[in-house]
């Protein structure tokens, strides 16, 4: 069955792409979640104009990306944390708290989703954090955990 797409789904396609899918997969997720309608002759114009809008959104938010790797690149973020005699911290640091930091110290707002943190930092050092910004835009983050004066 063809469809227009009206919202990107994983794996299928994206917004204003016209695809062949299975019946029943549109029948019973598709169409009951407004994400798709049956693509007919008449939704060309439509899909087409799905797509520029897309592209926009997709230029502006690569734009923004770029912006926040500049301001992010080399930069050093600098959170205190209690910790014990051998560096080991009362707790950790967290994602959010990274964010948080980068917000308060450069001033731009950054999802805590974006920062690549395979687990929270549990000692005091510098330790690296990739950024993963937008598409294939990434950076690299220096974040150095000390222990309050």
């Amino acid at each position: 069955m063809r469809v227009l797409l009206r919202d990107d789904v994983d794996g299928v396609g994206r917004r204003g792409d016209i695809v062949d899918v299975a019946g029943g997969f549109a029948r019973n997720f598709l169409f009951p979640e407004g994400r798709a309608l049956v693509a007919t002759k008449s939704v060309d114009g439509q899909a087409a104009a799905m797509r520029r809008g897309r592209d926009l959104r997709d230029a502006r938010n690569r734009e923004s990306a770029e912006a926040q790797a500049r301001l992010l690149a080399g930069a050093v973020i600098r959170i205190e944390a209690r910790a014990g005699s051998g560096g080991r911290l009362f707790g950790s640091v967290s994602a959010g708290d990274i964010a948080e930091a980068v917000e308060a110290t450069k001033g731009v707002e950054l999802d805590r989703r974006k920062l690549e943190l395979e687990e929270p930092i549990k000692t005091l050092g510098t330790h690296e954090v990739p950024v993963h910004l937008y598409g294939d835009g990434s950076t690299v983050l220096m974040v150095e955990v000390v222990a309050p004066a």
